[in-house]
């Protein structure tokens, strides 16, 4: 099968899950014979230009006239099967699937909620909002200013928006939507996607884990992820204060707005700030700690720190909030939490830290579920299918 993979790199100093995926689906369908040509962009250009770089960002966003010619001729010469397309934001912008013709099929993946959501995230002072979802429109975006708090920032992504849902990009021109949880599917198709074309398919850890046994793993508990406002960080912070001299060290990987603000709050506690990473290194420390903990108080789509703890043996402790309950089966392969609540935190993690028998039986039920659910088989069986579903719709609309 020919492949037209399609993605806009984030900036390199916001480390993001998305290009780790991209990059994982890549290899794999590469590896299995497929024919893949990459079409990316970088957000690292427009860092560079300064202010020019952000109006070129901000006019690219709802319509890049140059990608979309650019991206038309390369689909003219590789003549691909299958146009699968990570992420379009800033750069390559929505207009591709309006203005690539050819018989290929086109994928999207739903990394996050920028169809509906100028932030992405459904995400607005401190705490999940849905009101760009149920009402179908974008004003409140605009009015709250939703994206980088500044309606300026937020116009861009809201005309976009508001661009693509008029003219029916995403009900016309586009075969099949790859949602990474059922949580997701039933939102965006709340949101107005057609509910036939959004498929549920997660990610995967690619490659052979190498397991550190359970007597050999330090007795940390680790927190991978941005640091800022929707990743719960300061909550868990608040249930470290509550657990005092008798928590275990917390390792806490990554760097973001929050940074100074919880080195302050961790004074004097068993914290480790161990900043940004790479991926290679957070997967070790994830394989040899004891239990990773998710305290998230948006929709997070599907972590991909989730599959890598799985893969790993390290149980899952997981806040209560959209998807993230359906990937962690509490007390089978982690445990779950009430999310925005560190006293419902704190008592989750007592509990099952005082009891090493279950934390370490929750160890091998974390492996099984990544045995049965996250393979890199499994997930290319979910990819081929999609593939093909969406070929099939296009031979039926020509025929």
């Amino acid at each position: 099968m020919k492949i037209l993979l399609v993605h806009n790199y984030y900036r390199s100093d916001f480390p993001s899950g998305e290009n780790e995926v991209f990059e994982a689906e890549r290899e794999m369908l590469e590896s299995r014979g497929h024919e893949v040509f990459v079409h990316k962009r970088h957000s690292d250009e427009l860092a560079s230009k300064g202010a020019f770089g952000t109006l070129l960002g901000a006019l690219s966003t709802p319509w890049n006239p140059w990608e979309t010619r650019r991206l038309s001729k390369i689909a003219r010469t590789f003549r691909p099967d299958i146009i699968h397309a990570h992420n379009t934001f800033p750069l390559i912008s929505p207009a591709i699937f309006q203005s690539v013709r050819g018989d290929a099929a086109k994928v999207l993946t739903l990394h996050n909620y920028r169809l509906f959501c100028p932030t992405a995230m459904l995400f607005r002072n401190s705490s999940p909002c849905t009101l760009c979802i149920e009402k179908k429109s974008v004003r409140d975006s605009l009015r709250y200013g939703c994206y980088r708090d500044s309606r300026v920032a937020t116009l861009p992504i809201a005309t976009s928006v508001a661009l693509h849902r008029t003219l029916g990009t995403w009900k016309t021109k586009v075969e099949s939507f790859i949602a990474l949880s059922e949580f997701q599917r039933q939102l965006v198709t709340q949101s107005g996607l057609p509910s036939q074309s959004v498929y549920v398919k997660p990610n995967f850890f690619r490659g052979k884990p190498e397991l550190i046994r359970w007597e050999d793993r330090e007795p940390v508990v680790v927190f991978a992820g941005r640091l800022s406002p929707e990743k719960g960080i300061k909550t868990l912070i608040h249930a470290w204060r509550r657990w005092q001299n008798g928590a275990p060290v917390l390792k806490i990987i990554g760097d973001g707005i929050l940074r100074t603000e919880l080195t302050e709050l961790a004074n004097e506690l068993p914290v480790r700030f161990l900043g940004y990473l790479s991926n290679e290194s957070t997967i070790r420390e994830i394989a040899k700690a004891r239990l990773l903990v998710v305290p998230s108080e948006w929709f997070e789509c599907f972590p991909r720190v989730i599959i890598e703890a799985f893969a790993h043996g390290t149980p899952v402790a997981v806040s209560d909030i959209g998807s993230l309950g359906m990937f962690v089966t509490h007390h089978e392969n982690g445990i779950v939490f009430q999310s925005g609540n560190s006293e419902s935190l704190y008592n989750s993690l007592v509990s099952i830290w005082n009891a090493p028998d279950k934390l370490r039986e929750l160890s091998l039920g974390a492996l099984k579920e990544f045995s049965n659910r996250y393979t890199e088989s499994a997930i290319y069986e979910k990819l081929m299918h999609i593939y093909r579903e969406a070929r099939l719709k296009v031979s039926t609309r020509q025929s």
